[in-house]
C-alpha cells in the first residue's frame, strides 16, 4: 500500500500556520495539478470547531475564488487544523499566501455566510460566522509561514 503524501509529513515537528506545496500533479494531457496545505492550527494540539471550520470553508470558497486564479477544490482536513487548496497550473506558495491573506481579510469584513440555505448547504444549521472569524484573526495575528519548520 502506498502511503498519501500527507501522511508523510511528521506533524510533530511542523509549526502552523504555514502554507505548503503538497505537490505538484501531471495529469494525462500534460496539464498540471497543485495541492497546497493551508494550515491553520497546530496539529494534535487545537482544532478548528465543527461550525466554525465549516463557515470557514464556505467563505473561503466564495471569496479565495476572488483572489487566486484557477482554484478546482478547496477542502477542510478531516483533522480540523486547515484546508487543502487544489489549483489548475503550476503555482507558488507566496502567490496562494498573498491570495489566502486577502480572502482572509475578506472574511473578517463579511456580514454573512454563504450558501447558508438548506437548498445550498447539506449541514445549513452548522456554520459560525463569529467562529470562522475568531480562527481567521488569531491566524493572521500569528501570520503565515512558507517555512512549515517556522524556522
Amino acid at each position: 500500500m502506498q502511503k498519501v503524501e500527507s501522511f508523510k509529513l511528521d506533524h510533530t515537528k511542523v509549526k502552523a500556520p504555514y502554507i505548503r506545496k503538497c505537490c505538484i500533479l501531471d495529469g494525462l494531457n500534460g496539464d498540471k495539478v497543485n495541492k497546497f496545505d493551508l494550515r491553520f492550527l497546530q496539529p494534535n494540539v487545537e482544532a478548528f470547531g465543527t461550525a466554525a471550520i465549516h463557515g470557514l470553508e464556505h467563505l473561503l470558497a466564495t471569496y479565495l475564488r476572488e483572489t487566486l486564479d484557477n482554484i478546482i477544490d478547496l477542502s477542510p482536513m478531516g483533522c480540523r487544523t486547515g484546508f487543502y487548496l487544489i489549483l489548475w497550473g503550476d503555482v507558488d506558495a507566496k502567490t496562494v499566501k498573498e491570495g489566502l491573506e486577502k480572502a482572509l481579510e475578506m472574511v473578517l469584513n463579511s456580514t454573512e455566510m454563504p450558501a447558508a440555505t438548506e437548498i445550498e448547504c447539506g449541514n445549513y444549521k452548522d456554520l459560525s460566522l463569529f467562529g470562522a472569524k475568531e480562527y481567521v484573526k488569531n491566524a493572521l495575528k500569528k501570520g503565515f509561514s512558507l517555512n512549515i519548520y517556522g524556522e
